[in-house]
């Protein structure tokens, strides 16, 4: 059971990191230079938004194997299209205020902008949105365990442990129970950390 949390939690949060760097870089670029980038940035956004994800996410597991690092890289190249309407968002608004102009009159160049005045003050939903993402790829990550497109054995997961354990549910009902159990806590936990950094980030709910 503990080396399952150690393997879902792993999955989970570089899926993650691989989905919010792409979702920082594509709303960042779009957000700060507008115009036709801002367009087709967005229209693939939206192109990808139309695709089901799961449908997505099945296809490509068959196509590369299920194995650790592949659902890593699958779930974070199919999950990064909320993070970045999220930073495009922060951009669009943060890069009018007057401290981005100083910074574009005194001759600073497009990446100094970026990396020193913007993205430093949109990073409070970034780490909200990874909190919520991480209980998102552990659930998705131990959906395919379950159905065998996931973390294959000798490695636990708690969906592979689940499907172990489904075929005694009637003589060993605990099998099933503590990994349900696990994965229910651990999100649980994820999305309770995402409503207090929520609240924290948010100047209204702390008046």
């Amino acid at each position: 059971m503990v080396y399952g949390a150690r393997v879902s939690m792993l999955v989970g949060v570089f899926a993650v990191l691989i989905s919010t760097i792409i979702g920082i870089l594509v709303g960042t670029i779009a957000g700060y230079f507008g115009g036709i980038v801002d367009s087709i940035a967005m229209r693939f956004v939206d192109i990808m938004l139309t695709i089901p994800t799961l449908f997505l996410i099945l296809m490509l597991v068959v196509f590369l194997g299920p194995s650790i690092i592949n659902i890593m890289i699958i779930i974070g190249l199919t999950s990064w299209t909320d993070i970045a309407r999220i930073i495009r968002a922060e951009v669009l608004s943060v890069k009018k205020l007057a401290y981005v102009d100083a910074a574009r009159l005194m001759g600073f160049g497009r990446a100094y902008i970026i990396a020193r005045h913007i993205l430093p003050n949109i990073l409070g939903p970034v780490f909200v949105y990874m909190t919520f993402g991480i209980s998102g790829a552990i659930l998705t990550e131990s959906g395919l365990s379950f159905l065998g497109l996931g973390v294959q054995p000798p490695y636990p997961s708690w969906g592979n442990i689940l499907t172990a354990g489904k075929d005694y549910i009637d003589t060993a009902w605990w099998l099933i129970l503590f990994p349900g159990l696990a994965i229910f806590f651990a999100v649980f936990s994820c999305n309770i950390m995402g409503e207090g950094l929520r609240d924290q980030f948010n100047p209204k709910l702390k008046k």
